[in-house]
């Protein structure tokens, strides 16, 4: 690379549409989120929270995967993986992505209920009823060969107490 190059962008620092998608270098960004390296794990477990219910699946999926980097080898791993995927995977229903939000939906719910309900402030048995509603549309979609409908916005049920 010549010395006077820019290098690469990092993919947290790469400009990106309000979805998440990357945008090419120099595009200005859309979509700004939080610092979550900067973040306790409860820290971003709650602005996971805020953006989900706010309707920015792909901040909140980011969100959820700082809270897995720093949960690595410990019981709670798994647990905010599918967090992740469920960010990832709602984030594929507004793209228009059907395929996306099965496959991602599928990885999520198999990993979110290991921890029990409630866990992590959140009744993750509704979380689940929610996310396996989501799931349904969207192979309903894909079956049918139909664009997505509308997502209802659904907020991240809060365990009571």
């Amino acid at each position: 690379m010549p010395d006077d190059a820019a290098p690469p962008l990092s993919p947290a620092k790469r400009p990106r549409d309000e979805y998440g998608r990357p945008l090419p270098d120099g595009e200005p960004t859309r979509l700004v989120l939080p610092d979550f390296d900067a973040m306790t794990m409860d820290e971003a477990h709650a602005e996971a929270i805020r953006l989900f219910d706010a309707g920015n699946y792909f901040g909140a999926h980011e969100a959820w995967e700082t809270c897995w980097a720093l949960s690595k080898d410990s019981h709670e791993e798994e647990f905010f993986k599918g967090l992740a995927q469920l960010g990832a995977g709602y984030t594929h229903w507004l793209r228009g992505n059907p395929l996306g939000v099965v496959h991602l939906l599928d990885r999520a719910l198999a990993r979110i209920g290991l921890m029990g309900s409630p866990y992590g402030s959140v009744d993750i048995a509704a979380f689940m009823a929610q996310a396996t509603e989501v799931r349904a549309l969207a192979q309903r979609a894909l079956d049918h060969n139909e664009p997505l409908p509308g997502l209802l916005r659904c907020p991240v049920p809060l365990a009571e107490g």
